[in-house]
Protein backbone atom coordinates (compact mmCIF):
# COMPACT_ATOMS: atom_id res chain seq x y z
CA UNK A 1 0.00 0.00 0.00
CA UNK A 2 1.41 3.22 -0.65
CA UNK A 3 1.67 6.21 1.34
CA UNK A 4 -1.35 8.52 -0.29
CA UNK A 5 -3.57 5.12 0.49
CA UNK A 6 -2.11 4.73 3.84
CA UNK A 7 -2.83 8.03 5.09
CA UNK A 8 -6.15 7.87 3.58
CA UNK A 9 -6.93 4.73 5.63
CA UNK A 10 -5.50 6.01 8.56
CA UNK A 11 -8.14 9.61 8.50
CA UNK A 12 -10.88 6.92 7.90
CA UNK A 13 -10.41 4.96 10.90
CA UNK A 14 -9.84 8.04 12.63
CA UNK A 15 -13.37 9.82 11.78
CA UNK A 16 -17.19 9.70 12.74
CA UNK A 17 -19.62 8.74 10.44
CA UNK A 18 -21.08 11.85 11.12
CA UNK A 19 -18.43 13.37 9.79
CA UNK A 20 -17.54 13.82 5.82
CA UNK A 21 -13.77 13.31 4.58
CA UNK A 22 -13.18 15.84 1.56
CA UNK A 23 -9.47 16.26 -0.02
CA UNK A 24 -8.22 19.10 -0.35
CA UNK A 25 -6.31 19.11 -3.40
CA UNK A 26 -4.93 23.00 -4.36
CA UNK A 27 -1.33 22.61 -5.27
CA UNK A 28 -1.36 19.18 -5.89
CA UNK A 29 -0.52 17.37 -9.15
CA UNK A 30 -3.43 15.75 -11.36
CA UNK A 31 -1.40 11.84 -10.42
CA UNK A 32 -1.54 12.62 -7.18
CA UNK A 33 -5.17 13.52 -6.95
CA UNK A 34 -6.02 10.73 -9.19
CA UNK A 35 -3.67 8.10 -6.59
CA UNK A 36 -6.33 9.71 -3.85
CA UNK A 37 -9.22 8.96 -6.30
CA UNK A 38 -7.88 5.19 -7.15
CA UNK A 39 -8.46 4.89 -3.17
CA UNK A 40 -12.18 5.48 -3.18
CA UNK A 41 -12.32 9.31 -2.46
CA UNK A 42 -14.65 10.76 -4.66
CA UNK A 43 -15.08 14.35 -2.68
CA UNK A 44 -12.66 17.31 -3.39
CA UNK A 45 -11.93 20.68 -2.54
CA UNK A 46 -10.11 23.73 -4.30
CA UNK A 47 -9.97 27.25 -3.26
CA UNK A 48 -9.72 28.80 -6.48
CA UNK A 49 -11.71 28.40 -9.55
CA UNK A 50 -8.53 28.39 -12.41
CA UNK A 51 -7.61 25.24 -10.94
CA UNK A 52 -10.68 23.45 -10.47
CA UNK A 53 -11.73 24.21 -13.79
CA UNK A 54 -8.71 22.30 -14.99
CA UNK A 55 -8.73 19.60 -12.67
CA UNK A 56 -12.06 19.25 -13.31
CA UNK A 57 -11.24 18.60 -17.16
CA UNK A 58 -8.27 16.38 -16.32
CA UNK A 59 -9.33 13.96 -13.89
CA UNK A 60 -12.83 11.53 -13.40
CA UNK A 61 -16.07 13.32 -14.11
CA UNK A 62 -17.46 11.50 -11.17
CA UNK A 63 -15.32 13.78 -8.58
CA UNK A 64 -17.60 16.04 -6.68
CA UNK A 65 -16.10 19.23 -6.66
CA UNK A 66 -16.38 21.85 -3.26
CA UNK A 67 -15.27 25.56 -3.80
CA UNK A 68 -13.31 26.23 -0.25
CA UNK A 69 -11.59 29.45 -0.83
CA UNK A 70 -12.98 33.10 -1.06
CA UNK A 71 -15.08 33.47 -4.32
CA UNK A 72 -15.96 36.61 -6.74
CA UNK A 73 -18.58 36.73 -7.59
CA UNK A 74 -17.57 37.18 -11.26
CA UNK A 75 -16.22 33.74 -10.97
CA UNK A 76 -19.60 31.95 -10.11
CA UNK A 77 -20.60 31.29 -13.59
CA UNK A 78 -17.64 29.44 -14.26
CA UNK A 79 -18.49 26.90 -11.71
CA UNK A 80 -22.48 27.03 -11.35
CA UNK A 81 -23.07 24.14 -14.10
CA UNK A 82 -21.21 21.48 -11.17
CA UNK A 83 -20.23 22.59 -8.57
CA UNK A 84 -20.88 20.50 -5.69
CA UNK A 85 -20.86 23.06 -2.75
CA UNK A 86 -19.78 26.43 -1.83
CA UNK A 87 -18.01 26.65 1.68
CA UNK A 88 -17.32 30.16 1.13
CA UNK A 89 -20.71 32.35 1.27
CA UNK A 90 -19.68 35.81 3.26
CA UNK A 91 -21.97 38.53 1.53
CA UNK A 92 -25.51 38.81 0.21
CA UNK A 93 -23.96 40.11 -3.01
CA UNK A 94 -22.33 36.87 -3.57
CA UNK A 95 -25.28 34.62 -2.14
CA UNK A 96 -27.57 36.57 -5.03
CA UNK A 97 -25.38 35.50 -7.77
CA UNK A 98 -25.28 32.24 -6.63
CA UNK A 99 -28.69 32.26 -6.93
CA UNK A 100 -28.84 34.17 -10.80
CA UNK A 101 -26.48 31.52 -12.09
CA UNK A 102 -27.97 28.33 -10.40
CA UNK A 103 -31.54 29.04 -12.07
CA UNK A 104 -29.68 29.72 -15.19
CA UNK A 105 -28.30 25.77 -15.20
CA UNK A 106 -31.45 24.69 -13.11
CA UNK A 107 -29.33 23.09 -10.42
CA UNK A 108 -29.65 23.75 -6.74
CA UNK A 109 -26.26 24.71 -5.42
CA UNK A 110 -25.69 23.50 -1.51
CA UNK A 111 -23.77 26.52 0.36
CA UNK A 112 -22.34 26.91 3.29
CA UNK A 113 -22.04 30.32 5.50
CA UNK A 114 -18.12 31.55 6.29
CA UNK A 115 -17.47 33.51 9.51
CA UNK A 116 -14.41 35.08 10.09
CA UNK A 117 -13.51 33.80 13.50
CA UNK A 118 -9.60 33.13 13.35
CA UNK A 119 -6.66 35.34 14.45
CA UNK A 120 -5.95 36.07 11.23
CA UNK A 121 -6.93 39.80 9.28
CA UNK A 122 -6.07 37.78 5.61
CA UNK A 123 -9.02 35.18 5.83
CA UNK A 124 -12.29 35.88 4.63
CA UNK A 125 -15.89 35.80 6.42
CA UNK A 126 -18.86 36.89 8.63
CA UNK A 127 -17.18 38.17 11.33
CA UNK A 128 -19.24 37.90 15.14
CA UNK A 129 -20.39 41.42 15.20
CA UNK A 130 -22.42 41.35 11.86
CA UNK A 131 -24.44 37.63 12.19
CA UNK A 132 -27.15 39.38 13.22
CA UNK A 133 -27.12 41.83 10.73
CA UNK A 134 -26.12 39.26 7.88
CA UNK A 135 -28.56 36.32 8.62
CA UNK A 136 -32.08 38.84 9.88
CA UNK A 137 -34.52 38.75 7.22
CA UNK A 138 -32.64 35.92 5.35
CA UNK A 139 -35.17 33.84 3.51
CA UNK A 140 -34.54 30.71 2.41
CA UNK A 141 -37.24 30.69 0.04
CA UNK A 142 -35.80 33.85 -1.70
CA UNK A 143 -33.23 31.76 -3.33
CA UNK A 144 -34.83 28.44 -4.65
CA UNK A 145 -32.02 27.42 -6.36
CA UNK A 146 -29.60 27.66 -3.82
CA UNK A 147 -29.52 25.03 -0.31
CA UNK A 148 -28.65 26.71 2.74
CA UNK A 149 -26.31 24.13 4.55
CA UNK A 150 -24.64 25.27 7.64
CA UNK A 151 -21.37 26.77 8.45
CA UNK A 152 -17.89 26.71 7.63
CA UNK A 153 -14.75 28.42 9.74
CA UNK A 154 -11.41 28.72 9.59
CA UNK A 155 -8.93 28.26 12.58
CA UNK A 156 -5.85 30.65 13.50
CA UNK A 157 -2.67 28.89 12.06
CA UNK A 158 -1.64 28.02 15.19
CA UNK A 159 0.30 25.49 17.58
CA UNK A 160 -1.60 26.66 20.25
CA UNK A 161 -4.06 23.73 20.94
CA UNK A 162 -5.87 25.57 23.13
CA UNK A 163 -6.65 28.67 20.75
CA UNK A 164 -7.80 26.38 18.19
CA UNK A 165 -10.46 24.56 20.94
CA UNK A 166 -11.54 27.75 21.79
CA UNK A 167 -12.49 28.78 17.95
CA UNK A 168 -13.96 25.47 17.28
CA UNK A 169 -15.76 25.81 20.60
CA UNK A 170 -17.01 29.25 19.29
CA UNK A 171 -17.99 27.83 15.78
CA UNK A 172 -19.83 25.44 17.36
CA UNK A 173 -21.58 27.74 19.28
CA UNK A 174 -22.28 30.31 16.36
CA UNK A 175 -24.03 27.05 14.31
CA UNK A 176 -26.26 26.51 16.92
CA UNK A 177 -27.20 29.82 17.51
CA UNK A 178 -27.66 30.49 13.87
CA UNK A 179 -29.45 27.50 13.08
CA UNK A 180 -31.77 27.70 16.04
CA UNK A 181 -32.50 31.55 15.44
CA UNK A 182 -32.98 32.34 11.65
CA UNK A 183 -33.90 28.42 10.57
CA UNK A 184 -35.14 26.36 13.10
CA UNK A 185 -37.17 24.29 10.59
CA UNK A 186 -34.68 24.40 8.01
CA UNK A 187 -33.69 20.59 7.50
CA UNK A 188 -30.81 20.93 5.63
CA UNK A 189 -28.92 23.80 7.81
CA UNK A 190 -27.16 21.14 9.86
CA UNK A 191 -23.40 21.03 8.30
CA UNK A 192 -20.63 22.40 10.72
CA UNK A 193 -17.17 22.60 8.21
CA UNK A 194 -14.42 22.88 10.70
CA UNK A 195 -11.20 20.85 10.89
CA UNK A 196 -8.15 20.73 8.74
CA UNK A 197 -4.63 18.63 8.63
CA UNK A 198 -3.22 20.12 11.78
CA UNK A 199 -6.15 20.22 14.01
CA UNK A 200 -9.17 17.94 12.29
CA UNK A 201 -9.15 15.87 15.55
CA UNK A 202 -10.24 18.49 17.67
CA UNK A 203 -13.08 19.67 14.57
CA UNK A 204 -14.32 16.29 15.20
CA UNK A 205 -14.62 17.19 19.23
CA UNK A 206 -16.70 19.79 18.77
CA UNK A 207 -18.93 18.48 16.09
CA UNK A 208 -17.51 18.67 12.59
CA UNK A 209 -19.53 17.23 10.45
CA UNK A 210 -16.80 17.74 7.72
CA UNK A 211 -13.40 17.82 7.74
CA UNK A 212 -10.78 19.35 4.74
CA UNK A 213 -8.12 17.70 4.53
CA UNK A 214 -4.80 18.30 2.47
CA UNK A 215 -1.34 17.78 3.56
CA UNK A 216 -2.06 15.45 5.57
CA UNK A 217 -3.32 12.90 3.16
CA UNK A 218 -0.28 13.79 0.46
CA UNK A 219 2.69 14.15 3.03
Amino acid sequence: MNRIAENIARINSELPQTTQFIVVSKYREVEEIQQVYNCNQRVFAENRVQPLLERKEALPQDIEWHLIGHLQTNKVKFIAPFIAMIHSVDSRHLLDEIQKQAQKYNRVIPCLFQLHLAQEESKFGIVPENIPSFFEGLNPSNYPNVQFCGIMSMGSLTHDVELTKKEFAQAQSYFKEIKSTYFPTLESFKELSIGMSGDYKIAIEYGSTMVRIGSAVFE
